[in-house]
């Protein structure tokens, strides 16, 4: 077996409004195997500043990975523990060089029948305005479940906001999640999910940062909206370990991002230490181009969750790869007239 790697840089659609600072390009790299006639593709979808593997010798490891790409897969998955983003490309290509279609890794009625899986609508961060907008617009376009990112503006003015909203869809139409990716201190976090709570929110990603088990737990138990876990669960492979942090904290909720918890196995565990405690969870993608959110959005449909999953991401990209995948009134589907084209990736080994 041969194998390659390439960096891509994704270019975001960067809507006016939008806060400064914010993303405008994602890089990621695709692994690319070859066996004979057959193909794989996978993508190692690092994500600067939050994967774990965001160090300087990422490429390194990748051009080890590909001198060693005979090796048994269970040795290189171990070498691989600190590098999960590599781990869940090297996931995806091997399932694509070992399938009939490259594309269909989890074949299923999501890629033979079109059946689709509900998802959040995504808010960019941005001024009052324009969250308020693109919130129009999401409602406009279908969604029942809006999920909007709190924690960058002023929190009365995102308490507006999720106000305007409740004055005319209750939470039996529309469904409202926020993430506040660590963004309240300890202290301050509890008052903050009072106010929220006033708003019939369904549940808020990570209000306070990772690896304060015993701060969290009391805000678990204390709070009066669910609390998902996302970020918590980041570099976390031990099963003992997972189970001991579920067991101190108790959430309400777990979100799982594949690429950045080393792949599609790994994620198999955290489901099965979620059900030792009966915690319900959602799959969400980490700002992967359609190769990697093709492989999640199958995967995702392999488990039967009925939850709306955070899959709406593919969008994002001016110069994303042309893929299948569309978004219609609130669900991501596989459709059978749509093509697949890697040309803007500019791959030579395939």
């Amino acid at each position: 077996m041969k194998a390659s790697f390439q960096s891509y840089l994704l270019n975001f659609k960067r809507p006016s409004g939008t806060s400064r600072g914010v993303l405008t390009q994602k890089q990621s790299y695709f692994l690319q195997l070859r066996d004979g006639a057959h193909w794989g593709i996978g993508e190692c979808a690092l994500l600067r500043g939050l994967s774990i593997d965001d160090r300087p010798d990422y490429e390194d490891k990748l051009a080890w990975l590909c001198s060693n790409i005979d090796k048994p897969i269970a040795e290189l998955m171990e070498a691989l523990l600190d590098f999960p983003s590599i781990r869940f490309g090297l996931e995806t290509a091997l399932a694509s060089l070992r399938s009939e279609d490259p594309y269909e890794l989890f074949p299923s009625d999501f890629t033979r029948k079109e059946a689709p899986i509900p998802i959040n609508g995504l808010i960019w961060m941005g001024s009052p305005e324009f969250m308020s907008e693109q919130i129009e617009q999401k409602l406009d376009a279908g969604f029942d479940c809006i999920k909007m990112k709190i924690g960058a503006i002023d929190f009365q003015a995102e308490i507006d906001i999720l106000k305007h909203i409740r004055t005319r869809f209750d939470a039996n139409t529309i469904e409202l999640r926020v993430d506040a990716n660590g963004a309240f201190s300890p202290a301050e976090a509890l008052e903050k999910l009072k106010r929220l709570s006033e708003y019939e929110i369904h549940s808020i990603e990570q209000p306070i940062k990772p690896k304060q088990w015993e701060a969290m737990a009391a805000l678990c138990a204390a709070s009066p909206l669910p609390i998902a876990l996302d970020e918590e669960l980041i570099g976390l492979h031990d099963p003992e370990q997972q189970l001991q942090m579920l067991a101190t904290i108790k959430p309400q909720y777990l979100i799982f991002k594949p690429s950045l918890l080393g792949g599609f196995a790994a994620t198999d565990q955290w489901i099965t230490a979620a059900a030792n405690f009966d915690i319900p969870w959602w799959i969400t993608s980490a700002l992967e181009s359609n190769i990697g959110l093709n492989a999640i959005c199958q995967y995702t449909f392999s488990k039967r969750t009925i939850l709306p999953q955070g899959l709406g991401t593919g969008s994002l990209y001016t110069n994303n790869v042309e893929a299948p995948l569309v978004v219609n009134s609130g669900y991501i589907h596989y459709s059978k007239a749509g093509q697949w084209n890697l040309n803007v990736l500019n791959l030579k080994s395939l």
